[in-house]
């Protein structure tokens, strides 16, 4: 279901704009990969072969692509369909970030790692800063 929603995202992005969907689609690539790689070793963990982990990862993945689709046909005669769906979307990775990201800051003791993690932070909000511009 994760992966679909997130292909929904990226469909209603680009009905909006290209250069939205763009951004979104990015955002949501750099939050899947180390996901994926995740799950993927969690599949290992589980006692699931190579082939087999990464057959799941693959089909899984695919759900984003009938997402995409689905958003694309859904949005190409709803209208108000991107108006709902983005920023319910933007209001789940704030939900993300705020819920799970910030307590695991809080955890950190380690001076330099709490410098390094809000170097990250202020990388993250310098790039959708400059999305934004470019749009």
């Amino acid at each position: 279901i994760h992966n679909f929603i997130d292909g929904m995202i990226i469909g209603a992005s680009y009905l909006v704009s290209v250069p939205i969907g763009i951004a979104t689609t990015l955002a949501v690539i750099s939050h899947e990969i180390p996901h994926e790689l995740g799950n993927f070793f969690v599949l290992l963990y589980a006692g699931f072969s190579r082939s087999r982990a990464l057959l799941f990862n693959f089909l899984s993945a695919c759900a984003a692509i009938l997402g995409t689709v689905l958003a694309l046909v859904i949005g190409s005669s709803a209208t108000s369909f991107s108006a709902a769906v983005l920023p319910v979307a933007a209001g789940g990775f704030i939900y993300i970030a705020g819920s799970d990201l910030v307590p695991e800051l809080h955890k950190e003791r380690s001076f330099p790692k709490s410098v390094a993690q809000l170097m990250a932070i202020g990388t993250g909000i310098g790039l959708m800063l400059c999305l934004t511009l470019i749009e």
